[in-house]
C-alpha cells in the first residue's frame, strides 16, 4: 500500500496495465487468484497482459518511485535467506529498498530469515533503518527479533525531517519498522518452533516459492494466530505510513 495522496494507493497489475491506486469495485479481482509480480516480472506482466499480477514490495517500490510516491506500508520485507552463503537467496526486496528515495513502512522482516544478516545487508547499501517508538528489531508477528535497530524515531514529523536529509545527501529508500501491536504479538519462542518445522517441510524449495508454504506452516502450528497479527501489523503499518505522507507533505509547504 503506498501513501502520498489524499488516500492510500494499492499496487496491482491489473489487465497488462501497472496500477497505482485500484478502484473500489477492482478490489473482487484483487482477492482473486493471482500470478506473483516482482520489479523483474514488471514488463513481462505489463506486456503479455496479466489479468492480475500482485505486486510484491520491489514491485510496489518501483511504482512508487514511477507515481512520484514516497511512502510505502507492507507487512514484513523479504531478506537474507537462512542458507544465503549456499543459495546465494537474497530478496529482490532489499535492493529495492536501497535504489528508490521511498520509505518503506513494515514490521520488519519475515521471521524465517537471517534477521541478523538482513540488517548487515541494508548497512551495506546505506539503508537508514529507523525504529518507531521501537529500540529492536521487529520479526512481523513478534515485536522484537533480539536485534537494535540503528536508530528510534519518536514521531511521523522526525521520520520526514530525517527523509528530507538523506535525499538532499544522494541517500536511496529508508526503511521505517513499525512492530505488530502488541495485542496482537506472537512470541518469538512459538514462532521459531513454528518455523523450524515450516523449514523442515518445505526443504527442497527453493525461491520465492519458500515463502508461501512456510507462512501457511506457521498459520496452522499457531492455530491461526499469525493471521490475525497479520492483519494487525498491516493495518497499523498503513497508518504510520499515512502519518509520514502527511509530515512530508508539511514540510514542502
Amino acid at each position: 500500500m503506498i501513501a502520498g495522496g489524499a488516500e492510500p494507493a494499492l499496487t496491482a497489475v491489473l489487465e497488462g496495465k501497472a496500477t497505482v491506486g485500484v478502484e473500489a469495485d477492482r478490489v473482487a479481482t484483487i482477492c482473486g487468484p493471482a500470478r506473483k509480480v516482482g520489479q523483474r516480472d514488471l514488463a513481462v506482466a505489463i506486456r503479455q497482459r496479466w489479468a492480475y499480477g500482485a505486486t510484491t514490495v520491489s514491485a510496489s517500490l518501483a511504482l512508487a518511485a514511477a507515481a512520484e510516491l514516497q511512502v510505502f506500508a507492507t507487512g514484513g520485507i523479504g531478506g537474507v535467506h537462512r542458507d544465503a552463503h549456499r543459495s546465494f537467496d537474497v530478496s529482490a526486496d532489499l535492493n529495492a529498498i536501497a535504489s528508490y528515495k521511498v520509505i518503506t513502512v513494515s514490521s520488519g522482516a519475515k521471521v524465517f530469515l537471517d534477521l541478523s544478516r538482513t540488517l548487515e545487508y541494508l548497512e551495506t547499501h546505506s539503508v537508514p533503518v529507523l525504529g518507531f517508538r521501537c529500540d529492536e528489531f521487529p520479526a512481523f508477528y513478534s515485536r522484537s527479533a533480539g536485534l537494535p535497530v540503528p536508530h528510534r524515531v519518536e514521531s511521523a514529523a522526525e521520520v520526514a525531517a530525517i527523509a528530507r536529509e538523506h535525499w538532499s545527501l544522494g541517500g536511496g529508500g529508508i526503511l521505517l519498522v513499525n512492530p505488530v501491536p502488541e495485542a496482537y504479538a506472537v512470541e518469538m519462542s512459538i514462532l521459531e518452533s513454528a518455523v523450524d518445522r515450516a523449514l523442515a517441510r518445505a526443504e527442497g524449495t527453493v525461491g520465492a516459492a519458500i515463502t508461501p508454504i512456510v507462512l501457511s506452516e506457521i498459520a496452522s502450528l499457531t492455530d491461526g494466530q499469525s493471521i490475525a497479527s497479520n492483519v494487525a501489523l498491516a493495518e497499523s503499518n498503513a497508518a504510520v505510513a499515512a502519518e509520514v505522507a502527511t509530515a512530508l507533505r508539511a514540510e514542502r509547504r
